[in-house]
C-alpha cells in the first residue's frame, strides 16, 4: 500500500455513509473515484497472513460501523482497507480511536465484510451456541434405521445447525481437519490446528445419526451403508469463501467416525516466493524448474506441506506453452490451466497406469502424487530421461534416505543418478504468535539436548508465545516450513553409482553445503519464527 497522502484532501471526493449497505451504483461511483485518485485496491486472496494483533487495533464495533479492517502496521502508520475510502468522518474517527496515521486501500463492501466476519467472530460464542443445540435426552441409536428415517434426521434443524457451526468454528480456528468421534454417551469433536489436535464442544449422542447422515449427504455418500468405510467430497460456502472438504468415514463400535479435511485455497499462498526458501536455494530451485527434463522429489510425513510445495512449483512454471498433467490421490486443489487426474485404484487407475496414459498425452511437465512402488518409480524415472520434467513425493525421513528408498524399491542406480535433480525433505513447525511473543530461557533438558547436538545455546535468542486470546492460549499462530535440500551434484551421483552407504552420501552432501532439517530449524529459531521445543519435536 503506497498511498501515503490522505484521500480526504480531494474536494471532488464524495462523502458516503459507510454504516449502510452500499448499492451497486454507488459502488461503481466509488471505484471510479478510486481509480482516478490512484488509491490502491486490496486483493485479500494475495494476503497469506493477517496478523490478529494488527486487526485488533480496530475494535469490532468500529470495524462494522465503518466497514474497515486493519491489515498492516509500520511504526505509527496503520494500513487499513475500506469500502468507502472517501468517508472523511469515518477516517477521522478511526484515527482518533486508534492513534495511528492511516494508509488507506480500497476493497468492495462484501469482501471486507467477509474478512470482518472471519476476524472478529468469537470461538466462545460458537461453543455456547453449539451447546444450546445439544440439550436433549439420550436415546439409543437404532442399527436398523432405514434410509428414509436417516434422511429425515439429517434435515432436522439441530443437526443442520450443528454441522454448519462446526464448519464455521473450524474456519475461524484455522483447522485443517475436523474429527467427529462417536463415544458411548457423547460425540467427541476435535480440530487439528497447526498440526495439533484440540477438543471442541462435544455433541449429544441423540444427534449422532442426524449429524453423520447430514455430513454423508453433503459428501454424496450412501447414508444407509454403515458397515464399510466411505470417502467423499463436498463444497460449502462459508463467510463468502468456497471451501472444499474431503470426507472419510470409518465404522467403529459406537458408530461411524468421520474425519473431514478442509481444503481452503484462499488460506494458502501458491506463490513460489512465499514457501520460505533461502534466496540462494530459491535461485537454484528456479533454475531446475526452468529445465526441460529431470526429477524433483519432495519427501516428508503426511501433513508436512509436500503438496503445497509441489503446487507452488507447478504454478510457477504454468504457462500456455506447457502441457502440465498430474495424477493425484486425491486432487487436493484445482489449479487453473493444469490437467489434473484423480487416481482410482478400485477401477484400475493407479499411479502407474495413470502415468503411462499421461505420457501418451504429449506432456511437458508431469506430477505423480506419490511414488509407492517400483513400477511407478521406474516409469517416472524413465519419463524424466525422455524429455519430461517430473515431480513426485515419497515418504522418507530425510533427503538422503530417499535415494536409499528408491534403491530398495529396485530402481537401477544408474537411472537414479541420471534422472534425479533435487530432493527436498520438509516438515511444518508451528509459528510463534506475534501478539504474545516474548523472550525466554529454555528448560535445562533442552539446553543439554542442544549441547549434545553440538549447538551452543548462548548463540541463540529464544522466543515463545505466552498464550493469548488471538492464538487460543497456545502461543502459536500458523506454521512455517523447515527444509533440507539435496542437489544431486556430480560427486553425489558418482557415490550412488559406486554403491556408497547412506552415511557416506550424507557426509559428502554436508561437505557440499547441504543444510539439514535440524540446522534449518535452528535458523528459524534464531529468527524468532518458532521455538526450539517445536523444532526438537518435529525433527
Amino acid at each position: 500500500m503506497s498511498n501515503k497522502s490522505s484521500p480526504t484532501s480531494k474536494k471532488s471526493s464524495p462523502t458516503l455513509n459507510s454504516k449502510h449497505n452500499i448499492e451497486d451504483s454507488i459502488t461503481k461511483r466509488i471505484e471510479k473515484f478510486v481509480a482516478r485518485e490512484n488509491i490502491p485496491k486490496m486483493n485479500f486472496n494475495e494476503l497469506s497472513f493477517l496478523d490478529p494483533s494488527v486487526i485488533g487495533l480496530i475494535s469490532e464495533e468500529t470495524a462494522r460501523q465503518f466497514n474497515i479492517i486493519a491489515v498492516s502496521q509500520k511504526k505509527r502508520e496503520l494500513g487499513v482497507v475500506m469500502a468507502n475510502p472517501f468517508d472523511s468522518v469515518a477516517l477521522n474517527i478511526v484515527r482518533e480511536r486508534t492513534g495511528f496515521d492511516l494508509d488507506v486501500s480500497y476493497a468492495p463492501y462484501d469482501e471486507i465484510m467477509n474478512q470482518i466476519e472471519q476476524a472478529y467472530i468469537q470461538t466462545e460464542n460458537l461453543e455456547e451456541r453449539m451447546k444450546e443445540l445439544v440439550d436433549f435426552e439420550i436415546e439409543e441409536e437404532k442399527e436398523d434405521e432405514d434410509e428414509k428415517v436417516l434422511r429425515i434426521r439429517a434435515e432436522d434443524a439441530p443437526a443442520v445447525k450443528f454441522v454448519n457451526l462446526l464448519f464455521l468454528q473450524a474456519i475461524h480456528d484455522r483447522a485443517s481437519d475436523i474429527h467427529i468421534e462417536p463415544l458411548e454417551r457423547e460425540i467427541k469433536v476435535r480440530f487439528r490446528v497447526d498440526g495439533i489436535l484440540k477438543e471442541a464442544a462435544p455433541g449429544h449422542k441423540n444427534m449422532q445419526s442426524g449429524i453423520i447422515s447430514r455430513i454423508k449427504i453433503l459428501g454424496n455418500l450412501d447414508i444407509a451403508e454403515r458397515r464399510v468405510p466411505q470417502d467423499g467430497r463436498a463444497k460449502v460456502k462459508i463467510m463468502g469463501r468456497q471451501i472444499d472438504i474431503r470426507i472419510s468415514t470409518l465404522p467403529t463400535i459406537y458408530g461411524e467416525k468421520i474425519v473431514m479435511r478442509i481444503l481452503d485455497k484462499g488460506s494458502i499462498s501458491l506463490n513460489i516466493d512465499d514457501i520460505g526458501f533461502e534466496p540462494k536455494i530459491m535461485e537454484k530451485f528456479k533454475n531446475i524448474l526452468g529445465q526441460s527434463h529431470g526429477m524433483v522429489l519432495v519427501t516428508g510425513p503426511t501433513g508436512s506441506g509436500k503438496t503445497t510445495t509441489l503446487y507452488s512449483s507447478l504454478n510457477y512454471i504454468n504457462s500456455v506453452d506447457k502441457n502440465i498433467i498430474t495424477v493425484e490421490d486425491p486432487v487436493e486443489y484445482r489449479l487453473e490451466g493444469i490437467n489434473q487426474v484423480q487416481a482410482r485404484p478400485q477401477v484400475g487407475l493407479t499411479f502407474a497406469a495413470g502415468l503411462r496414459s499421461i505420457l501418451r498425452q504429449d506432456p511437458d511437465v508431469v506430477m505423480v502424487g506419490e511414488i509407492r512402488d517400483k513400477e511407478t518409480a521406474e516409469i517416472a524415472v524413465k519419463a524424466s530421461l525422455t524429455g519430461h520434467l517430473v515431480f513426485s513425493t515419497l515418504h522418507t525421513n530425510d533427503a538422503v534416505a530417499t535415494i536409499i528408498r528408491l534403491l530398495n524399491m529396485g530402481v537401477d542406480k544408474y537411472l537414479i543418478s541420471s534422472s534425479v535433480s533435487l530432493i527436498i525433505a520438509q516438515r511444518l513447525a508451528r509459528r510463534v504468535c506475534l501478539h504474545c511473543k516474548t523472550k525466554y530461557t529454555p528448560e535445562p533438558r533442552v539446553i543439554n539436548k542442544l549441547k549434545s547436538l553440538k549447538i551452543d545455546p548462548d548463540d541463540i535468542t529464544f522466543y515463545k508465545g505466552e498464550g493469548c486470546e488471538y492464538c487460543g492460549g497456545t502461543g502459536f499462530w500458523g506454521r512455517i516450513a523447515i527444509y533440507e535440500f539435496l542437489f544431486l551434484y556430480k560427486d553425489i551421483k558418482e557415490l550412488i553409482v559406486e554403491d556408497a552407504s547412506e552415511a557416506q552420501i550424507r557426509k559428502r552432501s554436508n561437505e557440499l553445503g547441504m543444510t539439514s532439517l535440524l540446522e534449518d530449524g535452528i535458523k528459524k529459531v534464531t529468527k524468532g519464527l518458532t521455538t526450539i521445543d517445536e523444532i526438537l519435536r518435529i525433527v
